[in-house]
């Protein structure tokens, strides 16, 4: 539904927030959402679900792309203006589309080269919010840390951050050419100062892996007790081995929803071109939007690897289940990850995997040569070395399939994220005062 046509009340009998079992009533924000690009959408759909699953009440309000949500999860749209949507992003929208101030913010900062969206929709679910006081237990923000948050929502307010912005901040400037590219990277990651800002001031903090938790501390400035990890996983009801889905000779499958820096894919189709030396059949299925231009492109023709690189993009979980079970080896080679869902959904597929060391990587795949192989990030030699070991090596393979799945099974479910959540609701319910 959309926000103008959201009733007074959510569905529910009244209650108290003293009562610990007793079902609660969830407002996750999230100012993007789209599940086939990037892991945010992705969180917002398996843990929406997961907590419905629980018994609990979950409305995910969010912008464009809007979030996709399954069976018994409500989903209110909150519109932005779309200004980077395809397949005219950056566009400059017409008089008549322009609403109140916060458009005229939106379309001003875009224009001077920032990236509006976490202060715009967290100015809009502030006011959305207001409007509904009483509706929710619980505002749990998938990571806007927008200004508009620091108000009270009320209901207690729980943040997730999957990682600090700045890291990507960091690694983009690193990789830009001139002083032009690096004041235009500068200008775009404006809005991680208000991040830092925000971060500071939030009561409940919740991350994904201990790696991010310290990068919260040390990078945002965030108070170590205010951080909690709960650690997120693979939907173990669509990723799981299937016999029947034939292996296809030499298929590496990797996920990439952007052609930047952080996620290496550049460094992996160096490798690939040094793999088909001794493993001709060997080619790369990316899971993610193909860049007509940039790094990756560039690797690609020079390579002369057009025949053995795939980009599909926009297929289901159950298609990309098939896609992975079908691949001979699934491959992380970001340079960091606040987590990895691609690699825990690999590893429940029993998939062996080749991943990186980067960032919090390897607390999902665990050491090296007993659940995957690993490899210091940005090194395409050491990268070509462990996917021609794995596609040399059947029992190999085997074995480190089976190892991986056992310990995402133990480990990294959405069930498993969805419990550790609502404990820290409870959590934040049980220390808010309303004012």
């Amino acid at each position: 539904m959309t926000a103008e046509a959201v009733p007074g009340t959510v569905a529910g009998p009244p209650h108290t927030a003293d009562d610990p079992g007793r079902p609660l009533r969830i407002a996750l924000l999230t100012y993007k959402g789209n599940p086939f690009c990037g892991g945010q959408g992705v969180y917002v759909r398996h843990l929406s679900r997961e907590l419905v699953r629980l018994g609990h009440s979950v409305e995910v309000i969010g912008a464009q792309p809007y979030p996709v949500v399954d069976d018994g999860v409500t989903l209110t749209e909150l519109p932005s203006l779309d200004l980077y949507r395809q397949p005219d992003p950056f566009r400059t929208p017409r008089p008549g589309e322009y609403r109140d101030w916060v458009d005229a913010l939106e379309v001003g900062t875009m224009w001077t080269g920032g990236f509006p969206e976490p202060l715009t929709f967290s100015l809009r679910a502030r006011r959305h919010l207001a409007a509904r006081r009483g509706d929710f237990d619980v505002v749990h923000d998938n990571q806007t840390l927008g200004y508009g948050l620091l108000r009270d929502l009320g209901a207690p307010l729980v943040t997730t951050i999957h990682h600090p912005i700045t890291v990507d901040r960091a690694l983009d400037l690193a990789a830009a050419r001139g002083l032009t590219r690096q004041l235009s990277v500068r200008r775009w990651y404006g809005f991680t100062r208000m991040q830092k800002r925000v971060a500071r001031r939030l009561p409940s903090v919740l991350t994904v892996s201990g790696s991010s938790r310290q990068e919260i501390v040390d990078h945002l400035g965030v108070r170590a007790d205010r951080v909690h990890v709960v650690h997120i996983g693979a939907d173990a009801r669509v990723f799981s081995p299937d016999p029947s889905v034939p292996e296809v000779p030499g298929r590496i499958v990797t996920t990439s929803s952007a052609d930047v820096p952080l996620k290496g894919l550049v460094h992996l189709v160096e490798a690939l071109a040094k793999v088909r030396t001794e493993h001709p059949d060997a080619h790369l299925v990316v899971v993610g939007k193909r860049a007509d231009d940039g790094p990756v492109a560039a690797a690609i023709d020079r390579l002369g690897l057009s025949r053995a690189v795939e980009f599909v993009k926009g297929i289901s979980d159950g298609e990309l289940a098939d896609l992975v079970r079908g691949a001979q080896v699934a491959c992380v080679p970001s340079l960091y990850e606040g987590f990895s869902l691609p690699a825990a959904e690999a590893m429940a597929t029993g998939t062996p995997l080749v991943a990186t060391t980067g960032g919090a990587i390897p607390e999902v795949t665990g050491a090296d040569g007993d659940t995957c192989l690993a490899v210091p990030p940005g090194d395409a030699g050491a990268l070509a070395g462990a996917l021609g070991r794995l596609l040399g090596d059947d029992a190999l393979r085997r074995r480190l399939g089976a190892a991986g799945r056992e310990r995402v099974m133990g480990r990294f479910t959405w069930e498993q994220a969805a419990i550790g959540t609502v404990r820290r609701y409870r959590e934040a319910l049980a220390h808010h005062h309303p004012v």
